[in-house]
């Protein structure tokens, strides 16, 4: 690779001077500083190595050390070339877009770094940075190729082009769409040059003919990737005047003539040679395929999809557009396919024949690749075109506004057409969007077609950074695909196999969307998105002569009304529709209804407030019941709750029956507090709103209680069934975090240390044994995949952190915390607390952290710097790229963290003196501050108002979206819903985030009194 450029691992710094230098790289995300010091303190680098703001830039690429690498590569060859790189190094220096955007390219890209390295003056095509450089068209990219006159010129002068959409794309002055619309330009733009040339080398076959190179696929949906076959379809007539003319045989002549230019055509893209390639022209899509002739005249393709065409070529057509040679042509074959592709929809099993042509794809896919698939696997591309394409050619025969040949493009008309739900269209646009994006990415680097997750860490790590996770990026990278992923499966199942499809289907054209009128125009005004699925349930469940129908039929006039007051009446419809089929043959189900008032009431403010509790219920129904009941809402004690856990754990066989009854303890007991927290937040007819603290501290003691009973299950299920009774070690669990503060949320892991004492005559390796198998025993039965939700237990604030053991002796522990114990160490401590095993153990635990995290005299200065200069890197680092950080609720300005170490400080300052403070609770915590004078009144209700709004915030958005989330949701409804539960009325989410703002900003500033020493 060159000089320096080694093994791709994290070196290990030397002592001394050096380690300082080796440090600064690493927080730089240098993965090798050993190699990039060496590579920094070349000549070539001399005048720019010192400067603080390159080392900014390259730590803010994707990939450090490839930036790095390849901007010395540069270098070298503008000197090899000539003998000067100044006028490279001057702009570096003293031009930030020009800095941004090479170094940007260089660290997501080898291919074009190469390029760079064989063609260094190309690096002066990144310097323009004008207005019409930011998003250029087709007529942008045929002047840059307008003096090209052979093929490899038209290669070199493709990837000077590739370099500025590049930059723009990794450093974001475009959007993901805007990148594949240039792609698609500079793609038309290369294609037309590519057609001149072969031209140009054939001249009479050039004369003979008029060609049209009619784009398919992306080419033609504007859409294109990085590295992609650009699909075509020739379309040739005889030009005026040509040979062949007298004998009648013009046609075949013409053909001929195109069919060498065509192919010539393909050639000078496809062909690799020292300047590499462009891309392979796709002709396939032609009618036959690759058996068909490669260039047809217009009336050969109209008589061949006018008899033989089958379903998926008109849904490959709905892409065509015009794209080199002669437009009219072009144009006259676009326009005569047209009106086909708008009847495909007609067909006989249309929808069947596109959904098993999906599955086709899906089955054919190598089992070893379907995990790393972006495209074509299930949650993929391919599920959100193909959902869209569907939905277009069965819509669009009514509704023109529906056939944009480009994905997004479409999605957006179909949801503005109401086709689709713009909930349903925004999550579908923005997994698009990230998977398009990660497509991108990986073709980028080494400019090579691919669709699948690469396998190598570096690789991964260098995707995740490109995409802004830069704390944990393979882990930040994975957890956001399977969400987006997830989001495309639900969806596209949802979109795709709906049965109401096949319907539409069938009818004349432009009855499609027939429906009783003045149902509908009901259900819009009660705010349902989706009225025609509204009216399927409501006839679903009310029609008939049953009793139970007319029992229905009594409750929906008022559920209607309760759904339609909530942000979501749809999801509400729906949950209360699939409860009542699971409950149905219940005789006291509609019975409770009917009968006990609060229940139907409290029912659909639960089924309509997000998806985090009717997702519990629908996994066990007959939790409803507690709904109905007037104490069935309020949290049981951690007593009950661990002798009813503990009882179920005992009646089961093997351990993963065990624990799966204590899961299902748990499902039931996450719906009660849910529930009761909804139902207090919105206020029913006879339960009025509940003040936030107290409602949020008795959420985070009921969530707290209902996880340390799980555990004690899960505890005793995994010795049991290895050492039945007794382990050979005493063993306790110890809650750290929001467990031990009992100020859990419900998105939140069970953040844990293991500890133990080996019991008389036990060694103290068969001890830790023992203990390592439970601990690891445990983590796994409670993560088992089962319909109830998952308790991930984190035990990462351990000693030595995951490199550390997972359980440790006491003794182990002690001499840990005598010999090693950091400060942050001791600020962790803070909140732990004994919350499973052996309670003796427990407490003899909690004696020895004591001395640590109240420590007599308080804090030394060095510790408190430290404990300052931590929580600055804190924000520096961990904020997400691109998250708002006046609205991020943990790591914002006047956020949980900002808060928590601010009363933090002052434990660790005072509790050794001051009895009060020694709580795990941050709200106590600061309230004996209070009392102590440690802070005034006005700031501690500052920050207590503070913290409890951003703890609610997190809460919400769990309740509300069903995943975890540590800012106000992007999607409109989901954001009415989180302003519902926190007490705005609707059309009121702008003032809630100005509300937040303020309350943070205010926070804020006592922080950084009180933490920072800031006047």
């Amino acid at each position: 690779m060159g000089p320096g450029y080694g093994t791709r691992g994290v070196s290990v710094a030397p002592e001394g001077r050096r380690g300082t230098r080796y440090g600064r790289l690493l927080r730089h995300g240098f993965t090798d500083p050993e190699a990039a010091a060496r590579l920094l303190d070349s000549p070539s680098l001399a005048p720019v190595r010192d400067d603080a703001l390159f080392l900014d830039a390259l730590g803010a690429t994707a990939d450090p050390d490839l930036a790095l690498f390849g901007l010395v590569r540069l270098i070298e060859a503008l000197e090899a070339r000539d003998k000067d790189a100044q006028p490279l190094l001057d702009t570096l220096l003293g031009a930030k877009p020009l800095r941004d955007r090479l170094l940007g390219v260089l660290g997501a890209s080898d291919a074009l770094a190469d390029h760079l390295a064989g063609h260094p003056h190309d690096w002066e095509a990144l310097v323009t940075y004008e207005s019409a450089d930011l998003h250029p068209g087709v007529a942008e990219f045929e002047a840059a190729l307008q003096d090209v006159d052979g093929p490899d010129a038209l290669r070199v002068a493709y990837r000077r082009a590739l370099l500025s959409i590049a930059a723009r794309d990794v450093c974001g002055t475009s959007d993901v769409a805007q990148t594949a619309a240039e792609l698609a330009d500079l793609a038309t733009a290369t294609l037309r040059r590519a057609l001149t040339i072969a031209e140009t080398e054939a001249p009479e076959d050039a004369a003979a003919c008029r060609l049209a190179v009619v784009a398919m696929g992306k080419a033609g949906g504007h859409e294109l990737n990085y590295v992609s076959d650009v699909d075509v379809i020739f379309v040739a007539e005889p030009a005026a005047g040509s040979p062949g003319t007298e004998s009648g045989n013009e046609s075949e002549q013409a053909l001929k003539a195109a069919t060498r230019i065509a192919a010539r055509m393909m050639r000078i893209c496809s062909d690799t040679t020292a300047e590499g390639t462009i891309w392979p022209v796709d002709a396939n899509l032609r009618p036959e395929g690759r058996n068909g002739p490669l260039v047809r005249t217009l009336s050969s393709h109209l008589a061949y999809y006018q008899r033989w065409a089958k379903t998926w070529e008109f849904q490959a057509l709905l892409k065509a557009r015009p794209m080199a040679g002669d437009a009219q042509l072009g144009y006259e074959y676009v326009d005569a396919v047209t009106p086909l592709v708008w009847q495909a929809a007609e067909r006989d099993n249309f929808v069947t024949d596109v959904q098993q042509m999906r599955r086709r794809v899906v089955a054919s896919i190598p089992a070893a690749q379907l995990d790393r698939e972006l495209k074509l696997g299930p949650g993929g591309l391919r599920d959100v075109e193909f959902a869209v394409q569907l939905l277009q050619l069965v819509h669009g025969r009514s509704d023109t506004s529906l056939r944009s040949p480009t994905t997004l493009e479409a999605l957006d008309a179909l949801a503005a057409g109401g086709y689709v739900g713009r909930q349903d269209a925004a999550a579908l646009d923005a997994a698009y969007r990230f998977l398009r994006t990660m497509e991108h990415r990986i073709q980028l680097h080494q400019l090579r077609r691919t669709h699948l997750m690469p396998e190598a860490e570096a690789d991964q790590r260098r995707l995740g950074r490109s995409l802004g996770y830069r704390s944990e990026p393979v882990t930040e990278l994975h957890k956001a695909w399977r969400r987006h992923a997830s989001a495309v499966r639900r969806l596209h199942e949802k979109l795709f196999y709906r049965p109401l499809l096949d319907a539409v289907a069938q009818l004349e054209a432009g009855h499609e969307r027939l429906s009783p009128q003045a149902a509908r125009q009901r259900l819009e005004a009660l705010g349902y998105a989706d009225p025609a699925s509204a009216l399927r349930h409501l006839e679903a469940l009310a029609s008939g002569v049953t009793r139970k129908a007319a029992i229905q039929r009594t409750l929906l006039p008022v559920l209607l009304g309760w759904f339609a007051d909530s942000a979501d009446p749809d999801a509400g419809l729906l949950g209360f529709r699939k409860v009542s089929d699971a409950l149905g043959k219940s005789p006291w189900y509609l019975r409770l209804l009917r009968d006990e008032g609060a229940a139907a009431e409290n029912l659909a403010r639960v089924l309509s407030a997000g998806r985090f509790a009717p997702d519990l219920l629908l996994r066990a129904p007959e939790a409803v019941a507690l709904l109905g009941d007037e104490h069935g809402l309020r949290p049981r004690s951690r007593t009950a709750l661990t002798q009813e856990t503990l009882a179920a754990v005992g009646r089961a066989e093997g351990a993963e029956a065990a624990v799966a009854a204590a899961r299902g303890v748990r499902r039931r007991e996450l719906f009660r507090t849910a529930a009761g927290d909804l139902i207090g937040a919105y206020g029913t007819e006879d339960i009025a709103q509940q003040e936030p603290g107290e409602a949020l501290d008795r959420v985070g003691d009921a969530l707290t209680d209902i996880n340390a009973a799980t555990l004690a299950g899960a505890l005793r299920a995994a010795v049991r069934q290895q050492w039945g009774d007794e382990l050979p070690t005493r063993f306790a669990v110890i809650g750290v975090g929001r467990f031990g503060g009992h100020e859990m949320g419900y998105g939140s892991d069970a953040d844990v240390l293991f500890v133990h004492e080996p019991r008389e005559g036990v060694s103290e390796h068969e001890a830790g044994k023992a203990a390592f198998a439970v601990a690891t025993e445990m983590r796994r039965l409670l993560q088992l995949p089962t319909s109830d939700p998952p308790l991930l237990i984190d035990a990462d604030l351990r000693p030595e952190g995951k490199s550390g053991a997972l359980a440790r002796s006491l003794a182990s522990y002690a001499a840990y915390y005598d010999r090693w114990s950091v400060v942050w160490e001791s600020q962790a401590l803070l909140r732990a607390e004994f919350v499973a095993g052996d309670a003796g153990l427990g407490e003899r635990y909690i004696e020895l952290i004591d001395p640590l995290r109240y420590p007599t005299g308080g804090l030394s200065d060095d510790a408190e710097r430290e404990i300052r200069r931590l929580k600055a890197r804190m924000e520096s680092e961990r904020l997400p790229r691109g998250a708002d950080p006046t609205t991020h609720a943990k790591l914002g300005r006047g956020g949980l963290t900002d808060v928590e170490w601010t009363v933090q400080l002052m434990q660790l300052r005072h509790g050794a003196e001051l009895p009060a403070l020694r709580t795990t609770r941050t709200r106590a915590a600061l309230a004996a501050a209070r009392q102590a004078d440690l802070i005034g009144e006005d700031d501690a209700d500052v920050l207590d108002e503070a913290w409890v709004l951003a703890s609610r915030v997190r809460n919400a958005a769990m309740l509300v979206r069903g995943r975890p989330g540590d800012t106000f949701p992007s999607e409109s409804r989901e954001l009415a819903a989180v302003g519902r539960y926190l007490g705005y009325e609707p059309g009121h989410v702008g003032e809630m985030l100005d509300d937040y703002r303020r309350v943070t900003r205010r926070a804020r500033a006592v922080v950084d009194r009180l933490f920072y020493d800031a006047e």
